[in-house]
């Protein structure tokens, strides 16, 4: 093959476009040289940067100017608004390009089953994120009637969530929120928020910046029991091995010993409680019902048959994201991933799907950090350009870069590209220099398609 590969990217999230980079750092983009095109269901790209991450968090959004770069580049090609397989199918991908890596996470909820978890008033934790932040494929509105709320979970999305609901519509104005969710945050009747883990503070998921984070907010208390600090020899040997578990606990403890002040809305972290029901009324949320629980020697815990009902009237679950199936791939539902050997796509007799790749979340689960995305891209990314060299790459039979356009173009899909998605980004930084902030985000998919040009 003397042509550039052709690489076909479905997700414009981290992982799609840590692939692009992967791929245009790689030999072969010197020699035979590489062409990229990164199909993305959404108007613009970034994927959870931009539909996941609390618009609190600038520094995290930060990783969008490097992001930038890599999009920014002749041999890569946005297409925003393409829905696989809707708008393109694996037969249209494998027609048009060598290879096909498919990054496209995972956006839901994790179920949980646990009595009650259907009540009117308990929400999973994703579908609030994508309210908060503006997705368009959400309803405009979320019900914020609950002075009390219950958070199951102890990683980054519970904390993100009990901040959000904590802290006051105006606190977060200052950030890219769209009026209508400033709007549904100034009814906000949240005064209490209790989040609650099974386990101990050593064994919390929770990023040790994200956890202090919480206690900056001037309308937000953190409020710890001293009897939920408590380690075994399995916590003791975890923290002393693990810099950011010692750093996580250390200040949970801080919190647990010092006096509560008056700032008007709390948070509550509980440990070595174990939700076993919510409690309802009438089809409503009144109350959760837990089971205190111990250490075991491992950092472990078994429940010892103490229960407590907590006077809450809605629940939302922050247990973790699950990834929608992809027609035409294999699909774990346990894991929620696509069976894999390094990045290598596997059919249900564990050989090699030829040409279909994968990485990020799809690939992995939803664990991890943006290092972890990174070192996922660069495995996916040698195993395609080994099976290239190998020949073990069928290669396209319409490669040219524009026989794409014209497939989608007689589709009838109205796509965006990247200098549309230069052209959102300036509209959004207009609306925000207008009300002193440094962008507010269009939510409707139309208008973001007309500010995009499409």
């Amino acid at each position: 093959m003397t042509r550039s590969i052709r690489v076909a990217i479905v997700g414009a999230g981290p992982a799609g476009i840590y692939a692009a980079d992967a791929l245009l750092k790689s030999d072969a983009a010197k020699a035979p040289g590489v062409s990229i095109d990164l199909f993305e269901r959404m108007p613009a790209p970034f994927g959870l940067i931009r539909y996941g991450v609390a618009p609190d968090h600038p520094r995290i959004k930060g990783i969008v100017t490097a992001l930038h770069q890599v999009l920014d580049k002749p041999q890569v090609r946005l297409f925003g608004n393409v829905d696989y397989p809707t708008d393109l199918t694996l037969d249209d991908l494998h027609r048009h390009y060598d290879a096909v890596v498919f990054s496209t996470g995972a956006m839901a909820d994790r179920s949980l089953d646990l009595p009650g978890i259907d009540l009117d008033g308990s929400y999973g934790a994703a579908d609030f994120v994508s309210w908060y932040d503006g997705h368009p494929d959400v309803p405009r509105t979320w019900p914020l009637e609950a002075e009390k709320v219950a958070v199951l979970g102890v990683g980054n999305v519970a904390l993100d969530v009990a901040r959000i609901l904590a802290k006051t519509a105006d606190e977060l104005l200052p950030t890219e929120i769209p009026p209508n969710v400033y709007e549904g945050l100034k009814g906000n009747r949240a005064v209490e928020v209790h989040v609650f883990g099974r386990r101990g503070p050593a064994q919390a998921k929770f990023s040790p910046m994200e956890l202090r984070e919480l206690d900056h907010s001037p309308t937000i208390e953190v409020i710890v029991n001293p009897e939920d600090i408590e380690y075994d020899e399995g916590s003791i040997a975890e923290r002393r091995a693990v810099k950011h578990v010692d750093l996580v606990a250390a200040t949970v403890e801080n919190w647990a010993i010092r006096d509560v002040g008056d700032r008007p809305h709390r948070v509550y972290l509980h440990f070595f409680e174990s939700p076993v029901e919510v409690l309802g009324e009438d089809g409503k949320v009144v109350g959760l019902r837990t089971e205190r629980t111990e250490l075991d020697g491992t950092g472990n815990v078994r429940g010892i048959g103490r229960h407590t009902d907590w006077d809450v009237q809605s629940v939302y679950r922050a247990v973790g994201y699950y990834s929608d199936e992809l027609p035409k791939l294999p699909f774990d539902p346990v894991s929620g991933t696509v069976p894999h050997q390094a990045g290598r796509v596997l059919d249900g007799d564990g050989s090699h799907v030829t040409a279909v790749y994968v990485t990020g979340w799809i690939k992995r689960g939803p664990v991890g950090l943006i290092g972890h995305t990174k070192g996922d891209a660069n495995e996916t990314v040698a195993c395609l350009l080994e099976d290239h060299a190998t020949g073990r790459l069928p290669g396209a039979t319409e490669p040219d870069p524009a026989a794409i356009e014209d497939h989608l173009r007689a589709r009838g899909v109205r796509y965006t590209t990247w200098d549309g998605w230069k052209q959102l980004d300036a509209h959004e930084r207009e609306l925000g220099q207008a009300e002193d902030r440094e962008r507010v985000k269009v939510v409707e998919r139309d208008d973001m398609l007309r500010h995009s040009g499409a």
